[in-house]
């Protein structure tokens, strides 16, 4: 049974109403961050939600604490359950921005014709006010409503300039209507209609963003049959626990992490590992949550399940590195801190100076449209909609980047060192050469059985390669390893010897001229080889090999290509590192070496410095990964390399270091490009708007064009397919 280590930081989420621009992200975090017991708040954006790391030891109902911290700063919180079923933040707003959109389009249109068209009768007037009051206090109430819940707190968002220029408008026409001055009904119900249709498109635009992320937390959802008290009965996916047996039939989705306990089948991993083929699994073969079940049906035993499922790790990763900051989001960040004030003194001057050198209704419409444009919503969407998209088209690639500090440092890389075996290499040897002297066929049979016996690598690699060639290994007893040697047994009432010269000599059997000629001549191929003899006698040779990973070559070329150069830290031989590292095409090589000299290297370069990459799947990989400017744990091996690592590759596909690569080229050319869009519409529309050139309701129209041209430009990356690297295919 598992227990949770006291001592383990928590994590709470929470949806955060009201959230809108970089500034309200600002004043969330900052205000739960105060509150004793939390060592971090990110809040997410896209997603309105907020990621508390909690302290070692949290104060009692702290989650109550954060609620009132946030309804204080005026976003009210909502806690996530661990394993509930909350509809996506974006479907919520959807809606709600939706229907209130319609409702102000309904009633801004009429408003519209009747102030440029109808603008004198005595009944137009009043008509436009009632009509634009509905759609001002109505459907924008709920700017009002935020604006005014953080005035009472001394603190501004966008939402205060939207409340600001509407009002402005709809209140000085109000006082025309008495005094028969001039009114601008229509265009405060025009400006309420755009930031609501804004709002609207971006909430879709931003659950296609956001759809890759929280495609894994889906799979934990649903039902699945559970064998409960001799009975198979239909119980949510989140009620299964560990050691329940779960059925799956033909196309269904595996509901939990688990080890088949009956059937056969192919299971689609395409959605942890990227790869597109279906992978065949049996019986006492582990399978992973969300997976889809291709042809037969499966009993799956559950090993993990709810929190520590792999569905569950890979939304949290995704989601963490998500409202995770990047460097380069600091600019930003310091700009909405100071922007709502800046423009709100902007406007209160551009009111008082067009006052002064013109008429109030002048005044009026500049002062509102210099309030309305400069909105800071793509300002405050530039990063995180970049971030989201390429964070979640990685994970569909099964790429999991678990900050987006590591998207911002893979772009300065310029050294990319790998560990050989089980990252270049497959990690599992070959059998390569079987040679024997004819009067001895049995003999691949006699060694295959007894290396099989002692369940090392090299015999795991003997019986595999004997069975491809039509040969059964034959039982062996009384099995004998002799470590770094070799083994012995009885096979058939003879005493089978299978191992090095040195025990074929310990053992009388004498290697003559021939089988020594196939053992150096396979060492030369960086082989690890070995003989059989029997009866004082060698019947013949075998060697075996850890081969390069399929695409291993293509890649380094690729990273060549790139402009960075390539190392390969092993502890193995440095001639079997040397032969390796020529096929593959890598450029330094450094074998025999210990966990302590891999990082030791790497920081070493990094003194010099290079910005290194280092690619691992070993535990004795986990200290260089953490000592490199980026490391990437190979997801197929030890856990431990994994957590070291701020990128994941979950298929251990080489190529897939390529495609990470390219995936945070991308996402910076994206934010490179929404950031230097959203300064330069601020810094070209704002003097405009002040200088009268605007209309208040044009300047609505383009503040929502510029949100969405952010978050739809970020929508590129979610559609981003990888090409294969270049060079030859191995």
């Amino acid at each position: 049974m598992k227990t949770e280590t006291a001592s383990a930081p928590r994590t709470l989420v929470f949806d955060a109403a009201g959230m809108h621009c970089a500034s309200c992200v600002t004043r969330v975090e900052k205000a739960l961050s105060a509150q004793p017991g939390v060592e971090e708040a990110a809040a997410d954006l896209l997603t309105r939600s907020v990621r508390v790391r909690v302290s070692e030891r949290p104060p009692a109902d702290l989650a109550g604490a954060l609620r009132e911290a946030g309804a204080g700063a005026g976003y009210p919180l909502t806690l996530r359950e661990p394993n509930g079923e909350p509809p996506p933040p974006q479907s919520r707003e959807r809606r709600f921005y939706g229907r209130r959109w319609a409702a102000a389009a309904a009633l801004a249109a009429p408003t519209a014709v009747l102030g440029m068209f109808v603008p004198d009768p005595a009944w137009s007037r009043p008509a436009q006010a009632l009509l634009s009051g509905a759609v001002v206090w109505g459907a924008g109430f709920v700017f009002h409503k935020t604006t005014w819940a953080l005035l009472r707190r001394g603190a501004v968002s966008m939402d205060t300039l939207i409340t600001l220029g509407s009002l402005t408008a709809w209140f000085y026409s109000a006082a025309g209507i008495r005094s028969g001055g001039p009114v601008f009904f229509e265009t405060a119900a025009v400006i309420i209609a755009f930031v609501l249709l804004g709002r609207y498109l971006e909430a879709r635009i931003n659950a296609r963003a956001a759809q890759a992320t929280e495609r894994a937390a889906q799979w934990l959802t649903g039902e699945a049959r559970v064998l409960r008290d001799g009975k198979w009965q239909t119980l949510p996916r989140r009620l299964i626990r560990e050691g329940d047996k779960t059925s799956v039939a033909p196309g269904g989705r595996i509901p939990v992490d688990g080890i088949i306990v009956e059937g056969a089948s192919e299971v689609d991993e395409s959605m942890l590992t990227g790869e597109s083929l279906p992978a065949p699994r049996a019986v006492g073969d582990p399978v992973i949550g969300g997976s889809v079940n291709h042809t037969g049906r499966l009993v799956v035993e559950a090993t993990a399940v709810g929190e520590d499922s792999t569905a569950a790790r890979i939304a949290r990763l995704v989601a963490e590195a998500r409202a995770s900051k990047a460097p380069i989001q600091r600019l930003a960040d310091r700009a909405s801190a100071v922007f709502v004030p800046v423009v709100i003194g902007l406007a209160s001057l551009t009111l008082l100076g067009w006052m002064i050198w013109a008429d109030p209704a002048t005044a009026v419409r500049n002062a509102a449209a210099t309030l309305i444009i400069a909105c800071p919503c793509a300002l405050g969407l530039a990063t995180p909609a970049a971030i989201t998209a390429a964070c979640g088209r990685g994970a569909e690639l099964g790429i999991i980047f678990r900050s987006a500090e590591a998207l911002e440092r893979m772009e300065k890389l310029d050294l990319a060192a790998f560990d050989k075996t089980g990252t270049l290499t497959t990690g599992r040897m070959t059998l390569t050469v079987a040679e024997c002297d004819t009067a001895h066929p049995d003999f691949l049979a006699a060694v295959a059985g007894v290396e099989q016996a002692t369940g090392h690598p090299i015999g795991t690699a003997l019986a595999e390669g004997a069975r491809q060639r039509g040969v059964i290994p034959a039982p062996a007893e009384d099995v004998v390893a002799f470590p770094g040697l070799g083994a012995e047994g009885t096979v058939n009432g003879r005493r089978v010897t299978v191992g090095s010269p040195e025990l074929m000599e310990r053992r009388g059997a004498v290697l003559g001229d021939r089988w020594r000629g196939v053992m150096e001549e396979a060492r030369r191929r960086g082989e690890t080889t070995f003989a059989g003899a029997w009866e004082g006698e060698v019947r013949g040779v075998a060697a075996v090999r850890d081969q390069p990973r399929p695409g291993a070559a293509r890649v380094i070329a690729g990273l060549r290509e790139r402009g960075l150069e390539t190392a390969m830290l092993t502890g193995d031989h440095p001639r079997a590192a040397r032969l390796v590292a020529e096929e593959l095409g890598v450029e330094r090589v450094h074998a025999r070496l210990l966990p302590e000299d891999k990082a030791r290297l790497v920081g070493e370069w990094r003194a010099q410095g290079r910005s290194v990459a280092f690619v691992g799947d070993g535990i004795n990989d986990a200290p260089a990964l953490a000592a490199a400017n980026v490391g990437m744990g190979v997801g197929t091996g030890a856990a431990m390399a994994v957590e070291a690592a701020p990128v994941t590759l979950t298929s251990g596909a080489p190529a897939q270091v390529i495609h990470a690569l390219e995936l945070a080229a991308r996402a910076l050319r994206g934010i490179r490009w929404n950031l230097g869009w959203a300064f330069f519409y601020n810094a070209a529309a704002v003097p405009l708007a002040v200088a009268g050139l605007l209309n208040p309701m044009a300047a609505a129209a383009a503040m929502a064009l510029s949100s969405l041209s952010v978050v739809a430009n970020s929508l590129r990356i979610r559609n981003w397919s990888p090409a294969p690297p270049p060079g030859p295919s191995n």
